[in-house]
């Protein structure tokens, strides 16, 4: 019988409380939390040190590695150039998680996780923001060759290495492929989870050269793991890893329909080697959305959704419009348009990047039609992203139908999504696609039950029974199912209170990070079993 899995090294570009852009710093933080607490594994978390954390102010402190400066040099050849880049690293605990932060002049200058900031634009204007930044590659390359030179000076020996998304995919070809290496890791398993496999995700480089020269990997290697002509990290990773993505449906999606065109045929090219991508569908704690803690959340009032308490979610809905009945100063957003202060009209809510991909174009076109029908409803979005979408809704809110019924938060901030996630009714997911989604447990967690479209991860909402769904990626579909979620809300009360409690009970029975964790466990013997 194989020996239990003990110590994990997880690689990353974010974590939850430090570094995040999507669902991937949820899910590394609350996995690796889990493996800590519930499975009694040991588990490292490595991540760049970006130049907006303040590392000190974190509670961080430098690690010592090779002399008194705690400096170390990692290769980072660029093509017919050979080079090296000085790191350090910074460690401390967070709830039993040991954490690295990799300190280098490359990650330091960054102010986002992946694109350029405003205010990185102001000092150089081709550092357009919203824009990814330009050394991408060789960032990831940084962070995954610094993962596997502190495992060696730190004398450890992982179980596993469990890379996240395309930014961590190439470190299992480095990892066996250098001879140095492969026989220090030879005891070591890697798993590689595509968070997001769409087009633009994959961390992919046209330049083949610069990646042979960065990678270090064999020129043979880099030529056979070509996607559309690019070096692909995905596919290189699947010569040496496991590979899962993050919801069964969106395994199945990738590799046995023609949804896997979003991808570049990704799914369909593993296939043809032979490896079945493995679907995990992500967890979630539920104590970490329990509205019976109001203080913990920043929520008004408390309530219970699995008990048909409610009465406190009203008092949430009632201080989150109140709050938005007029246009007023926000620390970490700018409010466009306004609400009223009626706490009988049905709320939609919608938290997310506005871009194609969350919908957001389907979004406009629905709410354009919806208003000709009902005026009756109101909708708050909060978030950001391609600024023609953001100039349409912030038209949107200034037109004589919409006005005073639509407001727009452009930004983000944490304590202000729980309270729109509280006082919703209605949460809107309208993806064209969507590898799994948190935002729909969130949503049910704190009663907003969530219209999605039954598409990858959220399959899970089942319609009418913990929330609605539809299939067409079209603003008449989207319009058709706001329309039936209202008639339900007004009509039937009873049976939203009944889906709000089973909303809650499918995610207690099937999707806590305890119950999601034997999955990875699974996958982990996987791992360990094809190494060597």
């Amino acid at each position: 019988m194989a020996d239990k899995i003990k110590s994990v090294w997880m690689v990353s570009r974010e974590y939850d409380s430090l570094a995040g852009a999507g669902g991937v710093k949820d899910v590394c933080r609350q996995l690796a939390e889990t493996l800590v607490h519930e499975g009694g594994i040991e588990v490292t978390v490595i991540l760049p040190r970006y130049g907006f954390m303040d590392w000190k102010a974190l509670g961080f402190s430098l690690l010592n590695l090779s002399g008194a400066s705690g400096a170390y040099a990692v290769d980072i050849n660029y093509t017919g150039e050979e080079r090296r880049e000085y790191i350090s690293c910074l460690h401390r605990e967070i709830n039993g998680v040991r954490v690295f932060l990799v300190e280098s002049r490359r990650f330091a200058e960054k102010l986002g996780v992946y694109t350029y900031t405003e205010s990185e634009e102001e000092k150089n204007p081709w550092q357009s923001q919203g824009s990814g930044h330009l050394d991408y590659f060789a960032m990831n390359i940084l962070l995954q060759k610094s993962a596997l030179e502190i495992m060696i000076l730190l004398d450890e020996h992982p179980d596993i290495i469990h890379c996240h998304d395309g930014h961590a995919a190439t470190l299992p070809a480095i990892m066996r492929e250098d001879a140095g290496y492969r026989h220090y890791f030879r005891g070591s398993g890697a798993v590689v989870t595509i968070h997001n496999g769409g087009t633009g995700y994959h961390q992919e480089v046209a330049d083949l050269p610069f990646a042979h020269a960065v990678t270090g990997l064999p020129e043979s290697v880099i030529l056979s793991n070509l996607l559309d002509d690019k070096f692909d990290p995905f596919l290189v990773a699947s010569r040496y890893a496991v590979l899962n993505t993050v919801s069964e449906n969106y395994a199945h999606e990738l590799q046995e329909t023609s949804e896997d065109a979003r991808t570049g045929w990704l799914g369909h090219h593993l296939l043809e080697r032979g490896v079945r991508l493995s679907g995990v569908t992500n967890g979630i704690n539920p104590q970490d959305f329990d509205p019976l803690s109001p203080e913990k959340l920043g929520l008004a009032a408390p309530f219970d959704p699995a008990e048909g308490d409610l009465g406190g979610k009203k008092i949430c809905k009632e201080d989150m419009l109140e709050n938005c009945a007029s246009v007023r100063e926000w620390k970490l957003v700018d409010q466009i348009g306004s609400l009223r202060r009626d706490v009988d009209l049905p709320l939609f809510t919608f938290i997310g990047r506005l871009t194609d991909q969350k919908g957001v174009d389907v979004l406009l076109g629905s709410l354009d039609l919806l208003l000709e029908e009902d005026r009756e409803f109101q909708l708050l979005v909060l978030g950001s992203g391609t600024p023609d979408l953001e100039l349409q809704l912030a038209a949107l809110t200034r037109r004589e139908k919409a006005m005073g019924r639509i407001c727009f938060l452009r930004g983000y901030d944490q304590a202000l999504a729980l309270k729109i996630y509280a006082g919703g009714d209605l949460f809107l997911i309208p993806s064209l696609y969507e590898p799994c989604g948190l935002t729909d447990y969130i949503a049910q967690l704190l009663g907003n039950m969530p219209i999605v479209r039954s598409v990858g991860g959220l399959v899970k909402v089942e319609d009418e029974k913990t929330g609605f769904s539809y299939r067409k990626h079209s603003p008449e579909a989207l319009k058709g199912s706001m329309k039936r979620a209202l008639r339900v809300y007004r009509n039937q009360p009873e049976q939203i209170l009944s889906m709000q409690k089973e909303a809650v009970r499918v995610i207690h029975e099937k999707f806590t990070w305890e119950k999601v964790m034997t999955r990875y466990l699974v996958l982990y013997e996987q791992a360990r079993g094809m190494h060597g």
